[in-house]
């Protein structure tokens, strides 16, 4: 059977959380609650990210454009590709990451 392990939901900002739902060196798959108009800062980073909108509505740009998407939509982000997210409807958003975003740990 394989190790269970908890994580505790992290303030990121006033409106925004994050948890870690399940990881290993080579994935790691995060939850990020945000409430309407919580912001994800353009950033970038070398892991490949895929994303799965749970609940609510983004608006996301990745590189030079920039799209909506809501509850059950996915999309997948490349490696160091520049990206960040405006929550139009509360939400929350699934990462998946690999590797795994040691710094989340």
């Amino acid at each position: 059977m394989p190790h269970v392990t908890s994580f505790p939901a992290v303030k990121v900002d006033e409106k925004t959380t994050r948890q870690v739902l399940a990881e290993c060196p080579e994935l790691m798959v995060v939850a990020f609650s945000f409430a309407k108009g919580g912001q994800g800062a353009l950033h970038n980073h070398p892991h490949v990210q895929s994303t799965y909108v749970q609940s609510g509505r983004f608006r996301f740009t990745i590189a030079d454009e920039t799209f909506e998407v809501a509850a059950g939509d996915s999309f997948v982000i490349p490696s160091n590709a520049v990206h960040g997210c405006t929550c139009l409807e509360a939400g929350r958003l699934v990462d998946t990451f690999t590797p795994r975003r040691d710094d989340f740990l």
